[in-house]
């Protein structure tokens, strides 16, 4: 079945809507090692089962005393030597203990006198003590990492559809957690399609043209971890159309189709999925990317991206990455939007809202943005040079100075 939407442009934040129901409640849990979790999506609150550190410890390499005698000029004799990973015994009153960072803090001590604050008198030996004269008076807690000061006991480490980065894999395997319990990734399945195809490296005869949305929507699921089960392309065959989704459809999660989908003779996308399953046409307020399909064969989701190379970029950005994520059972699927300031004036007087490839200047505070000269949807090479998307809503006409949002690649790649 296909469904041809209503006469009117569909708002993009509609569209996203639609695109998200569809995926949520599509996550699938499983249990990975806590190495294999970089990227990955939480499916349950964590929380830490113990204190880190779990007991007081020093910050520097030193002497553990307590406060009261390392007064300046004191000489203290040296019981012990405790090093990272030892066991101390406790420290009795006018002792002090040599201690290196990261060695707990033997029962009694309170403090800890670096070692440029001390002058060894005689080092201490495994048979006999030692002797240090205290250079500057310690004052209570002086240099001690307390237990629990980097992480308590029961404190949230990773909350439910959190995207996993490199920095919670080390917060959680600080806690002592091996293993993750998180989404799957969705297995997916890219399809291009059009005879005048050709991969790069081969010659071109007249007509045709390199098929570079293939390796730019690779490129963009690897990056949220996924790597395409089939990658496929499809000549101009009705035939071989409904062949391959109809296998494809059995064992994939997702399909994701550019090209294939609009009115065209030649374009074969559009009847097979009318015979296998269902397809809603959509036209979208947006530029570039107005043609975009969804639908379902059986279970699996169905993505139908415009063939131009820049608008398959920017429908996969806004609607595909988004679903992608939720499947994977992340709880903020859209990318952030950052305020910028135009550099420019333009005036839009259509009702679609225009991502524009567009570069960044100026600090943080105040960041300018500028477009870049050719907005064609098919000049792909603008894509390669910007910082990101300014989005100009319909109707509008901007003025320099004027604050815009604006889609940052560096949240992507």
């Amino acid at each position: 079945m296909v469904r041809d939407k209503p006469v009117g442009l569909m708002p993009v934040a509609t569209a996203i809507n639609r695109v998200l129901a569809l995926a949520i409640g599509r996550q699938r849990p499983e249990t990975v090692a806590l190495q294999d979790a970089d990227g990955r999506v939480a499916l349950d609150d964590i929380f830490a089962a113990s204190d880190v550190p779990p007991w007081d410890n020093s910050a520097m390499d030193g002497y553990a005393v307590r406060a009261v005698d390392a007064v300046a000029d004191a000489s203290l004799a040296v019981s012990q030597r405790i090093p990272a990973g030892c066991s101390p015994g406790p420290l009795h009153p006018g002792s002090a203990a040599r201690i290196f960072t990261g060695a707990p803090l033997p029962a009694g001590a309170d403090s800890v006198v670096m070692q440029e604050n001390t002058e060894l008198i005689e080092p201490f030996q495994a048979d006999r003590e030692g002797q240090v004269r205290i250079l500057q008076t310690a004052s209570k807690g002086e240099n001690v990492r307390r237990c629990g000061a980097d992480i308590a006991r029961h404190a949230l480490l990773v909350s439910r559809g959190q995207r996993l980065w490199p920095a919670d894999l080390g917060l959680l395997a600080s806690a002592g957690v091996a293993s993750v319990t998180v989404g799957r990734l969705p297995t997916v399945a890219l399809v291009t399609s059009g005879s005048e195809l050709r991969e790069p490296g081969q010659d071109l005869q007249a007509g045709q043209i390199y098929n570079s949305n293939r390796y730019v929507l690779q490129a963009m699921l690897a990056r949220l971890g996924i790597k395409a089960q089939s990658v496929i392309h499809l000549p101009d065959s009705e035939e071989q159309t409904r062949k391959i989704l109809q296998q494809l459809s059995q064992d994939h999660d997702v399909v994701i189709s550019t090209g294939g989908v609009s009115v065209g003779e030649e374009d074969y996308m559009r009847a097979v999925m009318q015979k296998l399953g269902q397809l809603d046409i959509w036209k979208l307020a947006l530029k570039p990317g107005k043609p975009f399909t969804l639908g379902q064969i059986n279970h699996t989701l169905f993505f139908g991206l415009p063939g131009n190379p820049v608008s398959a970029f920017v429908t996969f950005i806004l609607l595909v990455r988004p679903a992608l994520l939720a499947m994977m059972g992340a709880e903020q699927a859209e990318l952030p939007l950052h305020r910028v300031v135009a550099a420019f004036e333009a005036s839009r007087s259509g009702e679609r809202q225009e991502y524009v490839r567009a570069r960044l200047s100026g600090c943080d505070a105040q960041r300018a943005v500028e477009p870049l000269d050719d907005q064609s949807s098919g000049v792909f090479s603008s894509v390669s040079r910007a910082d990101g998307l300014a989005i100009i809503p319909p109707h509008t006409a901007v003025a320099r100075g004027d604050t815009l949002s604006f889609i940052a690649f560096s949240d992507i790649f």
